[in-house]
């Protein structure tokens, strides 16, 4: 058999992981960052490396801090911008601040900092401007003030929070008392006084911005709040040199997102994705609008979602990615004519594309078969790995397979399956979201080190999938317990005939939403020998009013949906072993849900505890992860947990439990 870093849990959290990319203006340098393990080997910390954008020199590092680096960009002169949390006398890990390294070498320098920290930067690529995005509390009226402010709650160890707006908590953190500002970088000029919520990402993180060429405005996404405890996001124009913001895009029954402003300064292009009814899934569109004109769709047939918007140097086309039947091509968009032209054609998903004066395209690109790493497409479409980092060996293969539903809809998936000709057990993974797919890398759900261990995995892409037009999302909207579940138990049986796979040993996994899914599968079908369920939602009326964007959710879980596709409903049916997973700071799924699953799966299952307590069901908690598990042996932990589940249910292995949880070894 291969080797590879998949036989070996600890092998694998230490391989390097790429992310992101960042061009110079003129086209000639090119970086991402790369993370690696800590010498502790508890924490990931991330590096700048250059790049060869001929694809013939090898990779360089170049910054080197105990902390870490991320989010690169240059400046119109060549220098390379960065953000990092360098070591202080008093403070070994201060808040993130902006630190520039020059073109022609030297020594890295401060830039920017404030008290809130700096968690994004942008730049000009016409001139010497740049603004960051930084928490300031409501009350300070500038960077001073809000340093005094937090010395204050910081001295009086103070953690509580007023909130008077929606929401209280956003993903994994806590929302304030910091509000996201907008500042220009030299000066620290607050450019978007009294924000309130409005630079909170509606997805996550900061606010999408993008700044004119010519560094005279940026037009960014501003969050409105109402009526009630909801919000949607319009694009405000702001005006670096006076400070002067309008709404230039205002939809009532949409949200807007990823601006992105034409080379020459004169348009925008952004996507549009309606607010959602009970009835009626969301639908993303692209636009484009010249500034004092109204926007208009460009390729409105074009049955896809996209994810992210670049302009061409020549401000004709824009690149654009979306998903596409288990991939994410880049596609042109010609913006006078509104056609549609896809540029890459292979099994692989791109992100964080960047675009040259010259026409050529950077990006990451990654499938099942590799991690992300950096390559070239040029005009013609042609796609050259760039030298960074080796990707590592697999141990099995990838195949595609599809299936027809009972509604005659095709559904296809992803097959993993281990090296060598023995019948593999089969693991039914089911992805997130919902609205997602599995077309990328994942190095959380990783299927390799199941391969490693023999397991074939199926990664179907149900009803609610992303990538096969709004349709295929149409059917399961509402009823996620009805066309979703059909879909995967017809995937599987369609795993379950190929000649390789072990029919008589199953098991189902999913998270978030695939968790949702382990969930309803466990209520809905004894034919699994094992059930792993990870940051899953069990009691729908509970999760709804509690989730942290609760009004998203609400839109389409009604009273009557949530009666009808409740997991929690039908605890009585399940007769399999279940794996609960779940992180205390999850406030997307908040730890409730893993509660209320846990006890009711205990007093009110088909297999509840026994007089003794014991039961066949395993509670794993983190008290300190979030709705993904991040820490990297935690991330070890996990898998040897779920692998030592499925091994005692699946396999009739009796394998010991993690010895960092320290429990007892199993006889």
């Amino acid at each position: 058999m291969t080797s590879s870093p998949f036989d070996n849990l600890d092998d694998y959290v230490a391989l390097p992981r790429v992310s992101g990319l960042a061009l110079s203006a003129d086209g000639s340098r090119l970086v991402t960052t790369v993370a690696e393990l800590n010498d502790k080997r508890n924490e990931y910390v991330s590096a700048v490396w250059e790049l060869d954008p001929g694809g013939r020199r090898p990779a360089r590092r170049m910054t080197r801090s105990a902390n870490g680096e991320s989010a690169p960009t240059f400046t119109t002169d060549g220098d390379l911008l960065f953000l990092s949390s360098r070591p202080t006398d008093d403070d070994s890990k201060p808040p993130a601040s902006l630190w520039r390294l020059p073109a022609g070498g030297g020594e890295a320098v401060e830039v920017s900092s404030a008290p809130g920290g700096v968690s994004a930067v942008r730049t000009a690529r016409g001139a010497d401007t740049t603004v960051i995005s930084a928490a300031m509390l409501p009350a300070a009226a500038d960077v001073d003030e809000d340093r005094r402010l937090r010395d204050l709650r910081k001295d009086g160890k103070i953690t509580a929070i007023l909130h008077t707006d929606y929401p209280v908590r956003f993903w994994n953190a806590d929302v304030g008392p910091g509000e996201p500002h907008l500042l220009d970088a030299k000066g620290l000029r607050d450019l978007t006084p009294h924000p309130g919520a409005a630079l909170l990402a509606a997805g996550f993180g900061d606010a999408d911005f993008d700044i004119s060429a010519d560094g005279a405005f940026l037009v960014t996404t501003w969050q409105l709040s109402g009526p009630g405890p909801t919000q949607r996001s319009v694009l405000m124009r702001i005006e670096l040199a006076s400070g002067q913001r309008s709404v230039i895009a205002d939809d009532p029954d949409a949200n807007l997102d990823h601006p992105a402003i034409a080379p020459d300064g004169s348009s925008v292009a952004f996507t549009r994705e309606t607010i959602t009814t009970p009835h009626r899934a969301p639908r993303m569109t692209l636009q484009h609008m010249e500034f004092g004109d109204a926007p208009r769709t460009l390729a409105e047939e074009w049955d896809r979602r996209p994810s992210s918007i670049a302009w061409s140097g020549d401000g004709a086309t824009l690149v654009v990615t979306a998903d596409q039947n288990g991939r994410a091509p880049i596609f042109r968009v010609d913006v006078q004519e509104a056609t549609v032209t896809q540029l890459t054609d292979d099994d692989f998903g791109y992100s964080d594309v960047v675009t040259a004066p010259d026409g050529v395209l950077y990006a990451l690109r990654s499938s099942y078969a590799a991690p992300p790493h950096p390559v070239r497409i040029d005009p013609d479409g042609t796609v050259t790995t760039l030298p960074c980092l080796e990707l590592p060996a697999l141990p099995g293969t990838l195949t595609e397979m599809s299936t027809k539903a009972a509604d005659g809809t095709t559904v296809r998936s992803w097959l993993v399956l281990p090296e060598g000709e023995a019948r593999a057990p089969l693991l039914l993974w089911v992805h997130g979201g919902p609205l997602g797919s599995w077309n990328g890398w994942a190095w959380r759900w990783n299927p390799w080190l199941m391969a490693a261990k023999g397991y074939a995995v199926l990664l179907p892409d149900p009803a609610l999938s992303t990538g096969y037009g709004q349709d295929f999302i149409q059917r399961g909207w509402g009823a996620w317990g009805g066309p979703p579940f059909d879909d995967l138990m017809a995937a599987t049986d369609a795993a379950c005939a190929h000649p390789r796979i072990d029919a008589t040993r199953t098991a189902a996994m999913g998270g978030s939403f695939g968790g949702y899914m382990a969930n309803w599968i466990a209520g809905h079908t004894d034919r699994f020998a094992a059930i792993v369920t990870h940051a899953s939602l069990w009691a729908l009326d509970q999760f709804g009013p509690t989730t942290d964007t609760a009004y998203y959710w609400r839109r389409e879980m009604t009273p009557e949906m949530t009666a009808a596709n409740s997991p929690h409903r039908f605890v009585g049916n399940i007769r399999t072993p279940m794996l609960v997973i779940h992180g205390d700071k999850d406030y997307r799924v908040p730890i409730g849900e893993g509660l209320r699953l846990w006890y009711e799966l205990l007093d009110s299952s088909a297999l509840p505890a026994g007089e003794d307590g014991s039961s066949p069901h395993r509670f794993l908690y983190f008290p300190s992860e979030d709705h993904w598990v991040l820490a990297p042996q935690h991330a070890k932990i996990w898998y040897e947990t779920v692998l030592a589940f499925l091994a005692e249910h699946v396999l009739g292995e009796r394998v010991d439990w993690p010895g960092a949880l320290g429990v007892a070894s199993r006889a």
